[in-house]
C-alpha cells in the first residue's frame, strides 16, 4: 500500500509546481519580448485604461511606488512610455503609452499562461469563483495579504532592477 504523503507537503509542493510554471512562462515573456512581466503587465494597464500617474498605476497593478517608477523608467528609456506633464498642475505627471509601446502590447500574450487562462474559461463561473477563494484563502493563511502582488516573476531582461527581482522572488504567484 502506498501511503500518502502528509497535506503539508502535498500543498508545498502543488505551490513549488505553481511558482516554477509562473517562472518558466516570465522567463520565456522576458527571452522572446525584452520585457519582464512586471513591465508588460504596466504597459498593458495603461494601454486599457490610461493615462495616469506612476502612483495611481502603482495602486492598480498592487506594486510598491518604488517598484512602478524602476518599470517607468525602463519603459521610456525604450521609448514605450512617455512622462507628460499636467496642463493644470504642473505637478503632476501621467504616464503614456507610445505608439511602440501600443504595438509591443498588441503583439505580446497575455501575462497569464494561454493554456492556464484556457483551461480557465472551460471552467464554470463558480467554480472560477471557488479557486479565486482558495487562492486569496491561502494568501491569507501565509499572511501574505499587505505583500505587493506582483503580476508575474522577472528574471529576463538585464533591465529589472535588483529590487524588482527580489520583491518578485518574494511572492512569485502573484495576481
Amino acid at each position: 500500500m502506498v501511503e500518502t504523503p502528509p497535506i503539508d507537503e502535498r500543498i508545498l509542493k502543488a505551490l513549488r509546481r505553481i511558482s516554477r510554471a509562473v517562472d518558466r512562462y516570465s522567463r520565456s515573456l522576458a527571452t522572446r519580448y525584452e520585457l519582464t512581466g512586471p513591465q508588460l503587465v504596466c504597459l498593458r494597464q495603461l494601454v486599457t485604461d490610461g493615462p495616469w500617474t506612476s502612483s495611481k498605476l502603482a495602486l492598480e497593478v498592487s506594486l510598491s511606488q518604488p517598484t512602478v517608477t524602476g518599470i517607468i523608467d525602463r519603459l521610456a528609456k525604450r521609448e514605450l512610455v512617455t512622462r507628460v506633464r499636467d496642463d493644470a498642475d504642473r505637478r503632476r505627471v501621467f504616464l503614456e503609452v507610445t505608439d511602440a509601446g501600443r504595438a509591443l502590447v498588441e503583439r505580446a500574450p497575455s501575462p497569464l499562461q494561454d493554456r492556464f487562462a484556457a483551461n480557465l474559461d472551460r471552467l464554470g463561473p463558480d467554480e472560477q469563483q471557488g479557486i479565486a477563494r482558495v487562492l486569496e484563502t491561502v494568501v491569507a493563511m501565509m499572511e501574505a495579504d499587505a505583500i505587493d502582488a506582483s503580476p508575474l516573476m522577472a528574471t529576463g531582461p538585464v533591465s529589472a532592477t535588483p529590487d524588482e527581482i527580489l520583491g518578485l522572488l518574494d511572492h512569485p504567484a502573484g495576481s
